[in-house]
């Protein structure tokens, strides 16, 4: 069974920091792309960052520079590093695994707010 548990959400002030994970079971870790998305209250779910399984990394336009993904494949968990955060980073957080099927978790939710 292929489990994919997000964690590191909450409330943070506009410029803060949050370090997400993502803690994967059930599936060969080291051979699948992980990604973070994140999903907007009235919209629609949006791609944050890509790590393939080879370290190639892809970060949408609206966070190059603030974010930072990584992987750590001894421990089946990929990382997102947020800092300068936004109010419109605020949603909920998922984590997601792609080779040949796809997989996510329930998700995480990020708050930016004064």
């Amino acid at each position: 069974q292929v489990q994919l548990v997000e964690s590191g959400g909450g409330l943070v002030q506009p410029g803060g920091s949050l370090r997400l994970s993502c803690a994967a079971s059930g599936i060969t870790f080291s051979r699948y792309a992980m990604g973070w998305y994140r999903q907007a209250p009235g919209k629609q779910r949006e791609l944050v960052a890509i790590i393939t399984s080879t370290g190639s990394i892809n970060y949408a336009d609206s966070v190059k520079g603030r974010f930072s993904i990584s992987r750590d494949n001894a421990k089946n968990t990929v990382y997102l590093q947020m800092n300068s955060l936004k109010p419109e980073d605020t949603g909920v957080y998922h984590c997601n695994a792609h080779y040949f099927s796809k997989f996510w978790g329930q998700g995480t939710q990020v708050t930016v707010s004064s």
